[in-house]
């Protein structure tokens, strides 16, 4: 199995916490684990903007899924986080809303760091990854424009955007990456 790494993601695999908003993501990930050694993990939190749920869950095969549950013991929830968390999943409309809004916005992204001069070196529907030669000049510019981008220490010319909240965000952003 994959180690994890900080911030989530898997060293050698799949980070499937954003799976479902990529274009025609499959809901369930079960038909698609193998018979036995697999585990994937699931959460609220970057889907569905419920990340103070504190609700996820986990896939497994079931030679894993008995060792899981014994080694992690009793894990209550709370009735209304499951509620939440049945709704979130049985709404696909809006999870198919979301898909597209967030698709135009990642897009909108790139062309707005694009023609701030960065280059796109990658990123999901939620963030993008870029590079510029003044990548700290820049990061200090957004941290005075009250915008935060994710800094990298061992790679000192990328940044990580998020995608602005709303259009004053957009133009904050516009204006920031100009200056």
């Amino acid at each position: 199995m994959p180690a994890p790494t900080r911030g989530g993601g898997c060293a050698n695999g799949v980070d499937p916490a954003q799976m479902q908003l990529a274009p025609d993501s499959e809901e369930s990930l079960a038909p698609m684990l193998p018979a036995s050694g697999a585990v994937v993990l699931r959460s609220f939190g970057k889907t569905y903007g419920l990340a103070g749920l504190r609700l996820g869950f986990a896939l497994a095969s079931a030679d894993i899924a008995k060792p899981l549950r014994a080694a992690l013991g009793p894990w209550p929830v709370s009735g209304p986080a499951i509620a939440i968390g049945v709704r979130a999943l049985a709404d696909s409309d809006w999870l198919e809303a979301t898909r597209g809004r967030l698709g135009k916005e990642s897009a909108r992204l790139d062309m707005l760091l694009e023609g701030a001069g960065w280059r796109i070196l990658g990123g999901t529907r939620l963030f993008r990854l870029a590079s510029h030669d003044d990548a700290r000049g820049a990061f200090e510019r957004l941290l005075a424009a009250g915008i935060l981008a994710r800094p990298f220490a061992g790679e000192r010319k990328r940044l990580r955007f998020g995608i602005p909240g709303d259009e004053s965000a957009w133009e904050r952003l516009a204006t920031a990456l100009q200056g």
